[in-house]
């Protein structure tokens, strides 16, 4: 019976120290700083997915919009030097504009939009500054379109 009482004290004091461990490893939260389009309440994970999905529309990495502090040898994430970052800012703005003006968007519990109409890369396509395209004229056959030459100039009657 002592041994029984040894193992059942052993199991609630290692129980006690397990919760105990468990529960002061509440994950970190963490403040970014200079948010000013995306949520406050942005979670590590979903911050890395947002500006891991920009970087790789624009074909860019993070150097694009952010600089490097060296003294501090590591990325200065809050700064505004780069006015890259501003305009990514401009654009995130008028995406969701857009979005919720002409497409039907579902917002998770941040209020971020899940599915949209378009996106960074429905634009830049990989590319950090897209080309501006016209579109290409075509046209049907017959005179003067794509199915052939075009055709001849009046002739004027003989005898004028």
């Amino acid at each position: 019976m002592l041994i029984n009482r040894k193992i059942i004290a052993m199991l609630a004091l290692s129980s006690v120290v397990t919760i105990v461990a468990l529960t002061s490893m509440a994950p970190e939260k963490k403040e970014f700083k200079n948010l000013k389009v995306l949520p406050k309440n942005i979670t590590p994970k979903q911050l890395d997915n947002v500006m891991d999905n920009w970087a790789h529309s624009l074909g860019v990495r993070c150097t694009f919009c952010h600089v490097r502090d060296e003294a501090a040898k590591k990325m200065d994430f809050a700064s505004d030097a780069k006015p890259e970052k501003e305009m990514a800012r401009h654009m995130f703005k008028m995406m969701n504009k857009i979005n919720q003006k002409y497409f039907e968007a579902k917002k998770d519990s941040l209020g971020m939009i899940q599915t949209s109409g378009i996106n960074c890369y429905s634009c830049h396509r990989g590319e950090s500054h897209p080309e501006v395209k016209l579109p290409e004229v075509k046209r049907g056959p017959g005179p003067g379109g794509a199915g052939g030459p075009p055709p001849p100039p009046p002739v004027a009657p003989p005898g004028n």
